[in-house]
C-alpha cells in the first residue's frame, strides 16, 4: 500500500495485513464462477477464473485457455453478471462447452458472495452498528462474553459486553479490530464452551436477533477466521519465570510467572509484584497466552539485545539479576524451546512515522515515531499527549497500528502533535554525539521550592529538546525564571559563582521585576554526559525537588518522596548551601550608578563594614563582630565609620546591619524585598511607610539608623 510522503517526515511502505485484509472481498484467486459472455450472438455464460483481485475488480480468464492471457479481462463484481458455478442449469440459461477441461471442486467462488447482500462488499462492512459478535475472556480462554457492536471504524469495532452494565473491574466496551484472534461469530462457545454466566441471560435473547441480523456476520467471521492461523502446543508449566510487557500498560518488560495452565495451548501469565498491590487490583495484571503471543521472552532476552529490565514492584536490591531473583522465589526460568524462533522480516526502521492506539486511552490514535527497533518489536513515540507517557513497546504485526493517512482515509480524528506557542521563536539545533541535548522534562507534581511558583511550572510544556545541550539548557532556566516569584532573586541565584565554576559555557541570561532588568552571567554545561548533574544541581540551588525538571521524567511518585515535605523540611534535609558571592545581579537601575567613584571594589579580603576611627587607625585585634557599629567616648553614638562603600554592599550586607541596631526585626523585610546598598540609600519615610507598611514609629525609627549610613556615605566616600 502506497503512502503519502508528508514535510520532511520519513513514512512506511509496508504490507499491513489488517488493512490489506479490510480491502477483500472474500473472492479470492483460483476460485471459478459463470459469467456472461457479450461477444457471442447467443449471449451464453462461460466459466471462469479468478486470477486477481483489487477490492470490487475481478481479473477472469476463460476456461480452456490454460496460461494464455489473450482472453483475461477485468470486471467490477458489482455490476457484471456473475454466478456461481451450476446457476445456468439451474435457470436454463445456455453455456457453451469450454475449450479446456472443466475443474469443479472446491476452488469455485461461494454462491452467497456473488449474491445480495454479500456481494462486493468488503467483510469491515458487514460489521455494522447493532450486530453482535462473541469475545473470548483475556484471562479464561474457556469463556466468552456476548458483544454489541456500537461503531465500527475501517475495521476497529468499539464493542459492548453485554451484561457486564455496573461490574467492577470489567470495561462495558473496549475497541479491538475485526481481525483480532478473540472475535468469534455468536454460536462459536457452544457446545464445548460456555458463554461468561453473567452475560448468559442477555445473550439467551440476543440470539433470536442474531439469527436475522447476524448472517453476514457468521458468514464474514467465518471466512475471516480461516486466515487465522492455527493455535500451536507449548511447552509452559506452572510456576516458571520469564520476561514480559504488560499488555494493559506496554512501556517496559518485566519479570512475570506463568501462573495457569488451561491446555495444551493456552495458559495465563501475571506480571511479578513483590508487594502484592497490583495483583490484588487484578484488572490488567494477568493475560491468557500461547506460545506464539507476542510480548512474552525468555529470562535474560532484554540483557542479550541491551534493553532494560524494570524489576518488579518491592524487589530489594539496586540492581535487578535473574540468578538472585530465581533463588529469591525458588523458581525455574522458563527453557528457551519454549519460546518460538524469532523472526526479523519487516521494514520498520527508526524515525519512521505512522498511527498508533494509546493504549491508555483505546478511543484515540495518536501520530508516532518509531524511536527503536529490536528484533520484531518496535519502541513508539506517541505525539500529542497531554501528559508525560514513556515509549510503548508494539510487536510488528500489532493491530493498533496503522499506515499514516489511515484515519482520514476512515474519517476518524487523528491526535496530532501539541506545539508550543513558542515554537516558532524558538530554534534549537538538534545536534549528534556528546553535544546532543535529551528531552528535559518539567515534573510539575515535584516540589517547587519556595522561589517558583507552582501554577507557572504546571503551566510549562511537557518537555524541551532534544537538541543542543546549550540551547536547551538556556531556554528551560529562562523558563524557569520566568516562573518564578521574583525573577530577579532566581537569577542571582544561578549566577555565576568564581568559587565553584564548573568549566560549562557562559550565557547571559536576564530577568525582569518590578519594572526593573536584571542580567547575569550563568554557566551551562555543554556535553549531554553532566546534562542530568547539571539540573539536579540547579534544583539543589532553587531550593526544590532535584527531579523538579531534568532528563528523568516522573510518573506517579517521585523517587524523592518530596511531596510530604513542606518547604521548611525540605531545606533542612537538602540542606542548600548559601553562595558566599555578593552583590545582586548587574543590571537594576538606580540614581545613584554611576554618580559616585566607587572604592574598595577589588578587594580581595572582606573587611569589617563598619568600624570606630580610633581603631581603624589602631593595631590592636578587633573582636566586635563584623557589622556592628562601633562607638567611642569621645564622638556621639549616631556617628558611623564604613568600612565599605554602601553602594556595594548586597542584601547580605544591608540585612547584617540592620540587625546591629534596634530594628533588628525588620531584617527579614529587607531580606524578602531584596534591599542591597545602593535601594538603601534611596530610601525615605515615605518610601519606607508605603513600601514596607510600617507605622510611623517603627518607620521613624528605621530612617534614623537609614540617615545615619547616608551620613556616613557622604562624609566618608562622596568627597
Amino acid at each position: 500500500m502506497s503512502l503519502k510522503l508528508l514535510h520532511s517526515y520519513t513514512f512506511m511502505y509496508l504490507s499491513w495485513a489488517q488493512v490489506d485484509q479490510g480491502l477483500q472481498t472474500g473472492l479470492s484467486p483460483g476460485m471459478k464462477l459463470e459469467v456472461f459472455v457479450r461477444s457471442e450472438a447467443d449471449s451464453p455464460y462461460w466459466v471462469a477464473t479468478i486470477i486477481t483481485t483489487c477490492g470490487q475488480l475481478l481479473l477472469l480468464r476463460y476456461e480452456g485457455y490454460q496460461d494464455d492471457r489473450r482472453a483475461d479481462f477485468w470486471c467490477d463484481i458489482m455490476t457484471a453478471d456473475l454466478h456461481p458455478l451450476g446457476w445456468s442449469r439451474q435457470h436454463g440459461k445456455t453455456m457453451r462447452a469450454p475449450e479446456g477441461e472443466l475443474t469443479w471442486g472446491l476452488s469455485c467462488a461461494p454462491a452467497n458472495l456473488l449474491e445480495l447482500p454479500l456481494r462486493g462488499r468488503d467483510p469491515v462492512e458487514l460489521l455494522c452498528a447493532g450486530c453482535y459478535v462473541e469475545l473470548q475472556d483475556s484471562t479464561d480462554p474457556g469463556l466468552a462474553w456476548a458483544a454489541e457492536v456500537e461503531e465500527n471504524v475501517g475495521g476497529r469495532l468499539k464493542l459492548r459486553l453485554v451484561g457486564t452494565e455496573g461490574l467492577p473491574d470489567t470495561p462495558a466496551t473496549l475497541w479491538l479490530f475485526y481481525l483480532h484472534p478473540r472475535l468469534h461469530p455468536p454460536g462459536w462457545s457452544s457446545p464445548n464452551w460456555v458463554v461468561n454466566p453473567l452475560s448468559h441471560l442477555r445473550f439467551a435473547n440476543v440470539c433470536v436477533l442474531c439469527v436475522c441480523v447476524c448472517v453476514c456476520v457468521c458468514v464474514c467471521v467465518s471466512c475471516l477466521s480461516q486466515d487465522q492461523p492455527d493455535v500451536a502446543n507449548h511447552s509452559f508449566k506452572e510456576g516458571m519465570k520469564l520476561e514480559a510487557v504488560d499488555p494493559a500498560a506496554p512501556i517496559s518488560i518485566r519479570p512475570a510467572t506463568v501462573t495457569k495452565v488451561f491446555s495444551e495451548q493456552y495458559f495465563l501469565v501475571m506480571m511479578d509484584d513483590l508487594c502484592g498491590i497490583e495483583e490484588s487490583e487484578g484488572a490488567g495484571r494477568s493475560f491468557l497466552c500461547h506460545r506464539d503471543s507476542p510480548g512474552i521472552f525468555p529470562a535474560q532476552w532484554s540483557l542479550k539485545n541491551g534493553l532494560p529490565l524494570s524489576p518488579p514492584p518491592g524487589y530489594q536490591g539496586p540492581d535487578f539479576d535473574w540468578a538472585d531473583y530465581l533463588k529469591q522465589c525458588e523458581a525455574e526460568a522458563a527453557p528457551q524451546h519454549c519460546f518460538p524462533t524469532e523472526q526479523c522480516e519487516h521494514s520498520f526502521k527508526e524515525a519512521m512515522k505512522l498511527e498508533a492506539v494509546n493504549p491508555l486511552s483505546p478511543e484515540n490514535i495518536h501520530v508516532a515515531t518509531v524511536t527503536r527497533v529490536k528484533g520484531q518489536y518496535i519502541w513508539l513515540s506517541l505525539e500529542g499527549l497531554k501528559q508525560p507517557m514513556p515509549e510503548l513497546i508494539v510487536h510488528v504485526d500489532s493491530l493498533d497500528i496503522f499506515p499514516v493517512s489511515w484515519c482520514e482515509t476512515n474519517g476518524y480524528p487523528l491526535v496530532y502533535p501539541i506545539k508550543p506557542s513558542v515554537e516558532k521563536e524558538r530554534k534549537i539545533a538538534v545536534g549528534n554525539g556528546k553535544y546532543c541535548c535529551p528531552k528535559i522534562y518539567f515534573n510539575h507534581r515535584c516540589f517547587s521550592g519556595p522561589y517558583l511558583n507552582k501554577g507557572r511550572i504546571a503551566e510549562l510544556p511537557q518537555f524541551i529538546g532534544p537538541g543542543n545541550c546549550v540551547l536547551v539548557l538556556k531556554e528551560v532556566l529562562t523558563l524557569l525564571i520566568n516562573s518564578a516569584y521574583k525573577p530577579s532573586r532566581v537569577l542571582r541565584e544561578l549566577q555565576l559563582d568564581q568559587e565553584s565554576r564548573w568549566q560549562g559555557h557562559g550565557e547571559t541570561l536576564k530577568a525582569k521585576y518590578k519594572g526593573k532588568s536584571y542580567r547575569a552571567t550563568v554557566e551551562i554545561v555543554r556535553t549531554a554526559d553532566r546534562v542530568a548533574d547539571f539540573c539536579r544541581k540547579t534544583c539543589i540551588k532553587l531550593e526544590c525537588c532535584p527531579n523538579l525538571f531534568g532528563p528523568r521524567m516522573v510518573l506517579e511518585r517521585c523517587s524523592e518522596n518530596c511531596s510530604v515535605l513542606t518547604k521548611t523540611k525540605y531545606t533542612y534535609y537538602y540542606g542548600k548551601k548559601k553562595s558566599k558571592r555578593v552583590g545582586r545581579p548587574p543590571g537594576g537601575h538606580s540614581n545613584l550608578e554611576g554618580g559616585v567613584k566607587r572604592r574598595g571594589r577589588k578587594r580581595k579580603r572582606r573587611k569589617q563594614l563598619f568600624v570606630h576611627k580610633k581603631r581603624r587607625s589602631s593595631a590592636s585585634v578587633d573582636n566586635t563582630p563584623a557589622g556592628s557599629p562601633q562607638t567611642s567616648k569621645t564622638e556621639p553614638p549616631q556617628k558611623l565609620c564604613l568600612d565599605t562603600s554602601p553602594l556595594e554592599w548586597s542584601v547580605t550586607d544591608v540585612v547584617r546591619f540592620i540587625r546591629t541596631t534596634d530594628c533588628a526585626p525588620l531584617a527579614r523585610i529587607f531580606l524578602d524585598q531584596e534591599i542591597d546598598g545602593q535601594a538603601l540609600l534611596l530610601l525615605n519615610l515615605p518610601t519606607v511607610q508605603e513600601c514596607m507598611d510600617l507605622k510611623l514609629g517603627p518607620a521613624i525609627k528605621l530612617c534614623h539608623h537609614i540617615e545615619r549610613v547616608k551620613l556616613a556615605f557622604y562624609q566618608q566616600f562622596a568627597t
